[in-house]
């Protein structure tokens, strides 16, 4: 990417990230001083699980990244733990100067040399530039991307068309929380831990994923509204199936690379975290806390204590 390269290609790479990582944009740290009020989800709300020992107590929550603006998740034993909690942990830290990211997306994420238009059809193409205006970018301010990074604002803007908004999202609105209250926010993965990950997947299925993402634009989309239903209600099962099994049977290089590897990592990190004191709580997203392959499942078969919050 040139000097002179539109910023809009940046802002939108930005934007994506953010969405697909939590809480990372500018916006998104703008509005953290201001804690969005959650109402009150029916019945128990997301699961939540608390990993303990003697002197720890670690709550586990499921995230949705965005959300709806009048979504439902909160709950009383979410307010007891969070008030509780001495410390927040999502899945990345945020950059206080969303400037560092810049050399990360140029390093990583730009490839000159194999344009977008060089790796897309005619018809690909203008679905593309449908999807970046969404997130104020064109096709052309896209065209120096490696399909990894292009397929984030498109997979972003698929999601924010039918309402959903990184505003809402949970990390957004628990380190709005956290902020206010004073207590830290750090991350089990920083955002060149993400971008150096989804960076690293060959050519071949970066495409791939962006030519599925580029037909979910285009596609009306019920899926993810049942996601959110399962997840709100605390139906981890569905969760499993809707979100899980799909990226298992799909490709087992993404499963392991995106699942596997990475909640193999955070259940190291939290048993880390149990050889201190105190309560901690954790959010990352719902599908990481789902399945065989989950993070209580990880823990479990170390023969560390995991319980659900009835």
């Amino acid at each position: 990417m040139t000097s002179h390269q539109p910023l809009n290609s940046v802002r939108a790479a930005l934007f994506g990230l953010a969405l697909l990582l939590g809480p990372a944009a500018p916006a998104m740290a703008q509005n953290a001083a201001s804690p969005a009020p959650v109402s009150r989800a029916e019945g128990q709300g997301p699961a939540m699980w608390i990993v303990r020992d003697a002197d720890s107590t670690l709550y586990l929550f499921g995230a949705m990244h965005l959300l709806r603006p009048d979504a439902s998740w909160g709950s009383e034993r979410l307010d007891r733990a969070l008030d509780s909690a001495s410390r927040l942990i999502l899945e990345v830290a945020t950059p206080a100067d969303q400037t560092v990211l810049d050399p990360l997306i140029r390093q990583y994420g730009v490839s000159p040399d194999r344009p977008l238009s060089s790796l897309l059809t005619a018809e690909e193409i203008a679905v593309l530039d449908a999807a970046a205006r969404t997130v104020g970018a064109t096709a052309a301010d896209l065209d120096p991307m490696r399909p990894w990074l292009a397929g984030v604002p498109v997979q972003s803007a698929s999601i924010l068309r039918q309402g959903y908004a990184a505003e809402a999202g949970v990390e957004t609105v628990l380190q709005a929380r956290a902020e206010a209250a004073g207590i830290p926010v750090s991350g089990f993965e920083t955002p060149e831990d993400q971008i150096r990950m989804l960076s690293g997947f060959p050519e071949e299925g970066q495409v791939a994923y962006l030519r599925r993402s580029l037909q979910e634009f285009g596609a009306e989309q019920t899926e993810l509204d049942r996601l959110v239903t399962a997840w709100s209600t605390g139906d981890v099962e569905t969760i499993r199936v809707l979100s899980v099994e799909p990226l298992r049977a799909n490709s087992d290089l993404l499963y392991q690379a995106l699942l596997v590897r990475r909640n193999t990592n955070w259940a190291d990190q939290i048993e880390t975290l149990l050889e201190g004191s105190g309560a901690i709580f954790i959010a990352v997203g719902a599908m990481h806390l789902a399945g065989d392959d989950s993070v209580q499942e990880i823990l479990r078969a170390r023969g560390v204590a995991v319980e659900r919050v009835p």
